[in-house]
């Protein structure tokens, strides 16, 4: 994600002196809400008590964080290769008793034009909230994608594709079938929280009569600027998440993480499939471990990302490096090892999460974690064997739980003029 300037800082105009309405003659009103700020002086009497709304802050430009736009026509939908934006909603629908394909693709219609309007920064196409109405696009993106069940209440069972089948059991899932897969899912990212939940209430308008919602997920990342330079994010455990991620630039990208051109089925031509799990962290048993402890779980350094065995964070991993007690510098069961490509029969996905709190426990353990979302061209090569891997000895294991799944089929961009899912839902 590329830097962000800071906005411009303005000298606020000198106070203006008013007549005696609450602080006597030459007394300012800005004077006097600054004494009542730094005394604790609270304004007030027996016939009742005097106060002003704080002003609002002056006026700046647009910043680069409001007026950065994704597109939403495009060969891939958006909200996949862009960079972790700072507010997230991840929504899933199912359709209501009575709704088809003709129901289905009306409903995308209409999601296509939304979405289209409002990552452009425009109002939504009807009853607009005015929610975003001040903020610029501020890397709006809108990612639509078809659940294993939405198939079936489609009739278009045969053009369901395989790898869609439901993910197989893990041990490591405590999974609640409410908050789990879906007939449709929707992605929403924005580096504007007011922006975010603009589009999430449009998209839930829009669904009408024809769809209902099944779940609804919120979630966050750092707001871009926030650190003095580009990095890769971090996650509630304090850990550098992202590391060895795919890059864009690299010359196998798209044949990892995109169905090819000529893929089958035909309708998914330049998709993804996007793997979705709540995963819960155990905070309170993680922060318990000594930095050392935590670094030797995950087999990587908690300032830098750097990985133990030595160099900075995109040092290549040296797994054979031994102590002087002749152990594994990087531990057998580490996170990292455990996770890499070249472990995993060249195993890829692209992750692009966003972190969660949902409050406290009545326990009072904090329910908070990683909305987890991977994306890849075949979930049965990326998603499916790392986390079988995982799940027969990862050290990270025992501090996290697997409480939420889904599976979506998400197809390429719509061309301009067309809405997504349109070849699958009208061919």
């Amino acid at each position: 994600m590329p830097d962000q300037s800071l906005p411009e800082i303005r000298t606020p105009d000198p106070a203006v002196r008013e007549p005696d309405t609450a602080g006597g003659p030459g007394i300012s009103r800005r004077a006097l809400l600054g004494t009542a700020g730094a005394t604790g002086l609270v304004l007030g009497g027996a016939g009742g008590a005097v106060g002003y709304a704080a002003a609002p802050a002056p006026a700046t430009p647009l910043t680069s964080v409001g007026s950065d736009r994704a597109m939403f026509h495009g060969k891939h939908q958006p909200g996949i290769t862009e960079g972790l934006q700072a507010r997230g909603h991840l929504v899933a629908f199912d359709l209501t008793a009575g709704a088809g394909r003709k129901e289905a693709a009306a409903l995308l219609r209409r999601w296509s034009a939304t979405a289209e309007r409002l990552m452009a920064g425009e109002a939504a196409p009807h009853d607009d909230t005015d929610v975003a109405r001040d903020a610029g696009p501020s890397t709006l993106t809108i990612t639509f994608g078809f659940g294993h069940s939405f198939f079936g209440r489609t009739g278009l069972e045969k053009q369901r594709p395989g790898v869609l089948d439901p993910l197989p059991d893990f041990s490591s899932d405590q999974l609640d079938k409410a908050r789990s897969d879906g007939d449709l899912w929707v992605q929403i990212g924005a580096d504007d929280a007011l922006v975010a939940f603009h589009a999430l209430r449009a998209i839930q308008k829009d669904a009408g009569s024809a769809a209902r919602v099944r779940w609804q997920m919120n979630g966050f990342n750092r707001t871009p600027g926030a650190t003095a330079h580009p990095m890769t994010a971090r996650n509630l455990m304090g850990q550098l998440d992202g590391t060895r991620n795919p890059k864009p630039a690299e010359a196998d990208f798209d044949q990892r993480i995109f169905v090819p051109a000529s893929g089958d089925p035909a309708w998914m031509a330049n998709g993804s499939y996007a793997v979705v799990r709540r995963i819960r962290m155990l905070l309170d048993d993680w922060e318990k471990l000594s930095r050392t402890a935590q670094e030797a779980v995950v087999g990587r350094r908690k300032a830098d990302g750097a990985p133990l065995s030595g160099g900075s964070e995109t040092t290549p991993m040296d797994l054979e490096k031994t102590d002087a007690k002749g152990g594994y510098v990087v531990p057998v069961n580490a996170h990292a090892r455990i996770t890499r490509p070249d472990r995993n029969g060249g195993a890829a996905m692209l992750r692009r999460p966003f972190s969660y709190h949902d409050g406290i426990d009545t326990d009072g353990t904090p329910d908070a974690g990683l909305l987890f979302v991977c994306w890849q061209a075949d979930p049965l090569r990326g998603f499916v064997p790392v986390q079988r891997k995982l799940d027969r000895g990862d050290a990270l294991s025992q501090y996290i739980r697997h409480e939420a799944s889904g599976l979506f089929a998400v197809p390429g961009g719509a061309a301009a003029g067309e809405y997504v899912g349109q070849p699958l839902l009208e061919g």
